[in-house]
């Protein structure tokens, strides 16, 4: 079989375009290192409070995790917990800066694509604050066409953007990519949303590759959109250092837990597989201009 010719690549980014665990788990476990250090709070007390707030709120990156945890709070009952433990906030943005980057070959690919005209757009189910984050922090403003990420948690009470942003408002805009949102609460594999995604470009399934790392989420979901999947059999996070940290403190629900652990390979045969690197999405496909072949649909405002 000759390669399909493509006109629009979908893609995941966590665990696909960069390493998320790797990432997340330098960052929140240095994070977590120095509260249990500077408050004396033993570290399972903290893992547990901070599991009920990730459920709660629905992302294990819930940026006002501090302020919340019920332990902090009584102890410190009139203080500013983000000045008390900014040493642990700093903790976590270092060890994030050392970590974050793009995995060998992805860059140069998205580049390569752009160049032969197809349309590039990630699909991420990190929040919009930390997925437009990543997106600037690697570089990928203007070589993503469009982002896709669900939009982001409530505020605490009381807080607005103007109160808790450092920096003017236009350094957490996207400058070039379209940043849209997808439906709060509908997570992978909800082909549903891939195919919105193909609705709002004007593409047909048969002219669109989709990459991802999770089998049960990614892979499936590509497979029920009649879309070509492209497996990264590197991003599998599984048994890795700081999964089980991970899941101890994960907003997944078990029912989420369970379907991506237990669910044999098997159940989900990818049809083609990354297998060094993201660089041999090239030698899969025949990249092509992107002309939409129906009317793209107007998203909402």
């Amino acid at each position: 079989m000759g390669r399909p010719p493509i006109g629009a690549l979908v893609t995941d980014m966590d665990n696909t375009l960069f390493d998320w665990l790797a990432m997340w788990h330098a960052a929140f476990g240095a994070m977590l290192e120095r509260l249990v250090a500077d408050s004396g709070v033993p570290r399972e007390t903290l893992e547990r409070e901070i599991y009920q707030l990730h459920q709660e709120h629905g992302t294990t990156e819930y940026a006002f995790v501090i302020q919340a945890l019920p332990s902090l709070r009584a102890r410190h009952p009139d203080v500013d917990l983000r000045a008390r433990y900014a040493g642990a906030i700093e903790a976590y943005r270092a060890a994030r800066r050392g970590t974050l980057r793009l995995y060998p070959g992805v860059l140069d690919t998205l580049r390569a694509l752009r160049a032969a005209g197809t349309r590039v757009i990630a699909y991420t189910e990190s929040l919009a604050y930390y997925a437009a984050y990543r997106v600037r922090a690697l570089g990928l403003d203007g070589v993503l066409d469009t982002l896709y990420s669900p939009p982001d948690h409530a505020l605490p009470d009381g807080a607005t953007p103007e109160t808790i942003r450092r920096y003017p408002p236009e350094h957490y805009r996207l400058g070039a990519t379209v940043h849209r949102h997808t439906r709060a609460g509908a997570w992978k594999p909800d082909a549903a949303v891939l195919r919105g995604i193909l609705d709002e470009l004007g593409a047909t399934s048969d002219e669109v590759v989709y990459v991802g790392d999770s089998l049960v989420k990614d892979v499936a979901m590509a497979q029920a959109a009649g879309v070509v999947d492209v497996f990264p059999g590197y991003g599998d996070a599984r048994g890795r250092p700081g999964y089980a940290l991970l899941r101890r403190v994960t907003h997944w629900t078990p029912a989420m837990l369970a379907r991506s652990e237990t669910r044999a390979e098997a159940e989900v045969r990818p049809t083609h597989v990354l297998r060094e690197g993201f660089a041999e999405l090239l030698g899969l496909i025949e990249p092509r201009p992107f002309f939409p072949r129906v009317a793209p649909r107007r998203p909402p405002a």
